[in-house]
């Protein structure tokens, strides 16, 4: 999953320390290049990740938008703001960029298995927090 580094949150006298994967380096490498093969047929999708970007600003939605380019084709996995939310109030703690990428990658694999091939993916509040888990962010 890349780098971790150790954050810390102070809550009192104690200071417990978490894995944060940090933001280091360019964000079109947040992700690294990756495959995805169908469930159904077998095809092979070629994945890159290219960049985030508020979407309130552009898609007047509340997400986090990510740009991904699959087969050389643009398209976007916007996570919602809801799953940012419910992870700081779970964890004092928000989301870095990279786990973000993280996150929709994984989504986009999960969609790409099923070939379910679209140019806009909205990914609801609860998919984001069970991606969370799934992926193992804490």
């Amino acid at each position: 999953m890349g780098i971790l580094v150790q954050a810390t949150k102070k809550q009192g006298a104690s200071v417990p320390t978490f894995p944060v994967l940090a933001n280091n380096g360019a964000m079109s490498q947040f992700v690294g290049a990756f495959e995805v093969v169908s469930k159904l047929t077998g095809r092979v999708y070629q994945c890159r990740f290219s960049h985030m970007w508020n979407g309130i600003a552009t898609r007047h939605s509340d997400t986090i938008d990510t740009k991904f380019f699959v087969d050389g084709e643009a398209l976007v996995v916007g996570l919602s703001h809801v799953g940012f939310v419910k992870f700081r109030e779970k964890t004092g703690r928000d989301l870095t960029d990279r786990e973000a990428s993280f996150i929709a990658a994984e989504y986009l694999k999960e969609r790409l298995e099923e070939e379910d091939e679209r140019t806009l993916y909205d990914v609801t509040g609860e998919d984001v927090i069970r991606l969370i888990g799934q992926i193992g962010i804490k």
